[in-house]
This record gives C-alpha cells, sequence and structure tokens, in this order.
C-alpha cells in the first residue's frame, strides 16, 4: 500500500517560460529554482517553490510534437493548468496498486522527470478528467 504525502506541484502550461516565469517571481514573489529541460519529455520547466513544500511548475514545449504543445494548441494557443502532481511515499507500489484496482494509467513504470523525481500519468479518464502526475523524491 502506498501513501499519498501531499501535492508535489502543479503543472501550467506556457508559451513562453521567461514572461510567464516574470510573473510567478517578480510579480508574486515566489523564487525560481531555475531552468530544466527534459528531452523525454519535449519540455523546458521552470519551478517556482512555495513556503508550503509545493511548487508551481512552467512547461515550455521544445517540439511541436510535445504534449505541452499539444495542450496549448487544444487551448487556442492559451496555457493553463495542465496536470497536478501529488507526491508519494513509493511510486512502484502506487502504480501497482492503482493497476490492481483497475485503474487507467498512462505509465505503468516509473520514469524520470525533472529534478530528478520519478514520476507516473494517471490517464485523466481514470481521474475525472485530471491529468494526475504521482510522484516520488528520493
Amino acid at each position: 500500500m502506498f501513501k499519498v504525502l501531499g501535492v508535489d506541484h502543479i503543472g501550467v502550461a506556457v508559451a513562453d517560460l521567461k514572461e510567464v516565469g516574470a510573473f510567478w517571481g517578480d510579480v508574486l514573489g515566489l523564487p525560481a529554482n531555475g531552468e530544466e529541460t527534459v528531452a523525454e519529455q519535449k519540455v523546458t520547466t521552470g519551478f517556482f517553490p512555495t513556503p508550503n513544500g509545493s511548487e508551481i511548475e512552467l512547461l515550455a514545449a521544445t517540439e511541436e510534437s510535445s504534449p505541452i504543445a499539444k495542450f496549448i494548441e487544444k487551448n487556442n494557443g492559451r496555457g493553463g493548468i495542465q496536470h497536478i502532481a501529488l507526491r508519494v511515499d513509493d511510486l512502484e507500489a502506487a502504480l501497482a496498486d492503482l493497476k490492481e484496482k483497475g485503474v487507467r494509467l498512462i505509465d505503468e513504470k516509473p520514469r524520470k522527470g525533472a529534478g530528478g523525481a520519478k514520476i507516473a500519468f494517471v490517464h485523466p479518464k481514470a481521474s475525472h478528467g485530471v491529468l494526475l502526475e504521482l510522484c516520488q523524491r528520493d
């Protein structure tokens, strides 16, 4: 059995990482944790930690075939909340438990995410329209 530890981050799709990052950093005063390109997912990310330990993750596509580019295109060129990530204590146990319960998964095995996290996605049809990312940080 696995345990949900809390909201790890909220993923926001953006067309321009610098412009949107300026809002989160300069206007709201959240510190930027730098940028990281995750080639496997075709994105560049920027994290903005909040005082309670969760983060806002900005996601900009690096290729037109990126899920983020498709999300923005589907939303008439606008970005927005793309996913919610829950931190779990044991990602492999979480995936096995969800699979056993018949939950539709996008990822049946963990993969590498930004910041060295292990991640996996639950299909939005299983979570009532929300793209849910499960995240384990060691």
